[in-house]
């Protein structure tokens, strides 16, 4: 008798501990984040590739991007913050830039989405392969193809300016220029002062929290009102090796 209820307890511990495993799981795969990153892109010319700023070369009338996060192929959403303009394009070969830009972008891309390149500020989402709606944008995109390459990209002109390029846009409104340096957001204060002491011993860079919520501490340097103080700090704290720092527009 005492035997046969050990072994009851046996098999519900075990199917107990399945259950868990299986809850888990779909726990981590609901939960999964899709990668998405805020900051200002680079367009491309053939003077940045000539001068070894980017190492690959891109068409103009490519709807390709360079994002060195995201494997080759990923289809992903641009998005021009500044006017909410956006475009469903792929993510070309790795290819090494320059540490500040979240990526590089096509003469096409940036006339589409209005880029200024004063504020060239685009956020970048990764979109899962089993979207339709990438399916229905991609198609459309395949649609236009054939016409599309073979137009020259108008009302934009490139110029190398002290090992920097210039791409000339169709005006759009100004912005006051203000934004700070999203390190990470921690769910323990304690762990978010932690960080903000290894940057300052290893950056000289004075960090900040902002508690956004209970169980939300963000780490974050600014803010900033041009954006050669902003790179120039963004660059400082590399050495750090984070994943995906962005860059916030604040309001």
């Amino acid at each position: 008798m005492h035997y046969k209820k050990l072994l009851i307890l046996f098999f519900f511990i075990v199917y107990s501990s399945c259950t868990s495993v299986s809850v888990n799981n779909d726990i981590r795969i609901i939960e999964k984040e899709t990668f998405s990153n805020k900051g200002f892109t680079l367009v491309y010319s053939n003077i940045l590739y000539d001068e070894k700023i980017v190492s690959n070369k891109l068409q103009e009338r490519e709807l390709i991007i360079f994002q060195r996060n995201l494997k080759k192929n990923t289809q992903v959403k641009i998005s021009n913050i500044l006017n909410n303009k956006s475009l469903i394009v792929k993510v070309g070969k790795k290819t090494k830039y320059p540490l500040f830009n979240n990526s590089v972008i096509s003469a096409r891309i940036a006339k589409e989405l209005d880029i200024n390149l004063d504020e060239p500020y685009v956020e970048i989402i990764a979109i899962p392969e089993n979207s339709l709606f990438i399916a229905k944008k991609a198609k459309t995109f395949d649609e236009e193809k054939n016409v599309a390459n073979k137009v020259p990209v108008n009302d934009i002109s490139i110029d190398n300016l002290n090992d920097t390029q210039k791409v000339s846009i169709k005006s759009t409104p100004k912005t006051k220029f203000s934004y700070t340096i999203k390190i990470a957001d921690f769910f323990f204060e304690d762990t978010a002062v932690s960080m903000i002491k290894r940057i300052k011993s290893e950056t000289n860079q004075s960090g900040k929290i902002k508690k956004i919520s209970d169980k939300k501490y963000r780490v974050y340097l600014g803010p900033y009102t041009n954006i050669n103080s902003l790179q120039k700090s963004y660059n400082s704290i590399n050495i750090l090796e984070f994943d995906n720092i962005e860059i916030i527009k604040n309001d």
